[in-house]
C-alpha cells in the first residue's frame, strides 16, 4: 500500500493550523494558574525528565481522555477556563495532536515549539517525573 500523504506533510498542515509557543513565551506563562501543560510523550521517554509541573497524558489515550463520552475521560479536560499546552520530544506529535484536540472543539489548546528538545536546550527547568492526571 503507497502512502499518499507522510507523517511529515501531516505535521506541516498541523503546524500552520495550531497555536506555537515558544520555549520562553511558555516560561513566562508557568505561574500562570490557567495554564495547564502536558507531557504527551510516551511513558518510556519521562525517563529523561519533563517539564517541571506538567501533567503526563500518553499520545495514544489523548482523545480518550478528553472526550466526555469515553469511559476514560479524565475530568481535568472539561476545564474551560484551562489553557492547555502539549508537548513531545520534537515538537511533532504535539502539533499532531495539539489539531486533533482543535477539531475535537477545544479552543484553548496549543504546543509547544521544538517540544522538550528545545526545552532542555534553553536550559529551562526540567523535573524527574510528571504529575499523574486526577483520578477524579
Amino acid at each position: 500500500m503507497p502512502i499518499t500523504k507522510g507523517f511529515r506533510a501531516l505535521v506541516d498542515e498541523a503546524m500552520a493550523e495550531v497555536k506555537t509557543h515558544t520555549v520562553p513565551e511558555v516560561l513566562a506563562m508557568l505561574d500562570d494558574p490557567k495554564v495547564h501543560i502536558v507531557d504527551i510523550r510516551d511513558v518510556r521517554e519521562l525517563k529523561e525528565g519533563t517539564v517541571t509541573g506538567s501533567t503526563h497524558a500518553p499520545r495514544c489515550m489523548l482523545e480518550f481522555w478528553v472526550d466526555p463520552e469515553s469511559p476514560y475521560h479524565k475530568p481535568m479536560w472539561a476545564d474551560e477556563s484551562k489553557h492547555f499546552i502539549l508537548f513531545c520530544g520534537a515538537g511533532w506529535r504535539s502539533a499532531l495532536a495539539t489539531k486533533t484536540l482543535q477539531d475535537m472543539g477545544m479552543p484553548e489548546v496549543a504546543h509547544i515549539d521544538g517540544g522538550f528538545d528545545a526545552w532542555k536546550k534553553a536550559g529551562a527547568p526540567v523535573a524527574l517525573k510528571a504529575k499523574k492526571p486526577a483520578k477524579t
